[in-house]
């Protein structure tokens, strides 16, 4: 377990944009296990759709995009996502041989000697000389604070924690974010809960007609300004606005999305606003969304005063051998494959540069 085996990439996480740049690193002539290595703690293929609940089918996921050299074809929109994606992940790892690590859990990336880097996890420690961070967010969800969360009697629970709508038959629900999951559960749990009731801290803003590539581009240039500074990222979509699709549309019009202001305060029965306003409640879901998971690079020191961690496409500025894909502008599917072609042509730049020149 001490013992440190030597690659020059070492890949952490196995979801879109892992896949991508071990993908990318394959084809540009890196072998698996002898130059490099992908590292993913999920049990099975699929990143973290392989944990979503049974209701979100394929024909309701927002903006899947396809990974580099395999489409997605011929899926059915009525089968969960979980089982669809996990199914694609696992033919394109076997499809491109990319021999993904599994289960590894990654503790610590450390410095090391020779200027390369030691990565620490739950299957013994490997040497690189470059690191491609893929990790996504589903591993640290967001839990806001309110005064009196303590003392609610009921269930309080997260995206991360939600199996599907079934189990809140019967109960008063209310459910906090203004982002794509709080409106699907939203859209959900109108047809079982006794009530439901949606808060989000700033109005929700829908996106009525297509999104095109100039609007994209200038969605994706927001994010990456508030990385260059430093800043921790939004997502893509709290830019983009939630598409006004026909479910939407209809749940706007039955009344099911009724956005209320953030409540002030949590009571052991329910909410409440400053003006007095109470409403009864038996669960508090949280759809409040995630963070980066990054625990596991502290010991490297990239973050910045302002709490992010400042990236220069992919590259971190505080250490050039560190790139993080999947991180702010590229976190979309599209964007994770782009961001992975991206990490791996500035890598092997930076392999190069750095090759012993022979006597």
């Amino acid at each position: 377990m001490n013992a440190s085996r030597e690659v020059e990439v070492v890949v952490i996480g196995a979801g879109q944009a892992g896949l991508s740049s071990a993908y990318h690193l394959r084809r540009t002539g890196f072998e698996p296990d002898r130059d490099f290595v992908v590292l993913d703690h999920s049990p099975a293929p699929g990143g973290a759709w392989q944990f979503r609940w049974a209701s979100l089918t394929y024909g309701k996921v927002h903006g899947m995009h396809a990974l580099p050299g395999m489409e997605l074809t011929d899926a059915d929109p009525a089968r969960p996502s979980a089982e669809v994606i996990g199914e694609y992940f696992d033919r394109y790892e076997r499809a491109f041989g990319l021999r993904v690590r599994r289960p590894v859990d990654v503790r610590a990336v450390r410095e090391s000697e020779g200027g390369r880097l030691s990565v620490e996890t739950s299957a013994g420690i490997w040497s690189t000389r470059a690191l491609i961070n893929a990790t996504g967010t589903w591993d640290r969800p967001f839990w806001p604070r309110y005064p009196g969360q303590e003392t609610f009697r009921g269930r309080q629970l997260h995206t991360a924690q939600y199996a599907g709508p079934e189990e809140f038959a019967g109960q008063r629900v209310v459910v906090v974010g203004g982002g794509a999951s709080g409106t699907q559960h939203l859209l959900e749990l109108s047809a079982y809960a006794a009530a439901t009731t949606w808060v989000t801290r700033r109005p929700p803003v829908f996106r009525d007609g297509p999104f095109d590539q100039e609007a994209g581009r200038s969605a994706v240039a927001l994010v990456e300004e508030r990385v260059r500074q430093g800043l921790p990222p939004r997502s893509v979509v709290s830019v983009t606005g939630l598409p006004l699709n026909d479910a939407i549309r209809q749940g706007l019009a039955d009344g099911v999305l009724d956005r209320q202001p953030m409540f002030d305060r949590i009571t052991p029965d329910g909410v409440e606003w400053s003006d007095g306003r109470h409403v009864d409640a038996d669960v508090i879901l949280w759809a409040t969304g995630f963070r980066a998971a990054l625990d596991h690079l502290t010991p490297l020191r990239l973050r910045e005063p302002g709490g992010g961690i400042r990236v220069e496409g992919t590259r971190t500025l505080a250490d050039p051998r560190v790139h993080l894909v999947g991180y702010g502008p590229s976190a979309s599917t599209v964007g994770a494959n782009r961001a992975g072609r991206a990490a791996v042509r500035d890598i092997r730049r930076l392999l190069a540069r750095d090759e012993p020149v022979a006597a």
